[in-house]
């Protein structure tokens, strides 16, 4: 059987961190987003806990087919994130700018979101 190719997704990192951030508790929720299967979702997780976006913990095992972590909770640079990828037009403004780059880091991401963000505030 042939895996998913497992390569960021901006939109499956930024459809988390919303899933997280809405959770009543503060604790992240057993996460499912439609069109994306655990696996990817896993594997986003722990690049998120590597950005330092959340806590997480590490689950993989031996038997995993990728890198897979569990989300505990959200840190503060994950709050600062989200706040300034939140907004749907904002959002969709700085994707399609990276998407001419044919990718970027997640500094330039940020970067690109509160400059959109600045642009939308006249300031």
């Amino acid at each position: 059987m042939i895996g998913v190719v497992m390569k960021r997704d901006m939109d499956l990192i930024r459809q988390i961190l919303l899933t997280v951030e809405a959770h009543h508790s503060g604790f992240a929720p057993q996460i499912e987003i439609d069109g994306y299967t655990q696996e990817e979702i896993n594997y986003h997780a722990f690049l998120l806990g590597e950005a330092g976006l959340a806590k997480v913990n590490d689950v993989t095992s031996m038997g995993s087919k990728s890198p897979e972590a569990i989300i505990v909770n959200l840190t503060w640079e994950g709050h600062e994130f989200l706040d300034s990828a939140r907004e749907n037009r904002i959002w969709n403004l700085t994707k399609d700018a990276i998407s001419k780059l044919g990718g970027a880091s997640i500094q330039i991401w940020t970067a690109l979101l509160i400059a959109q963000a600045k642009k939308e505030l006249h300031i």
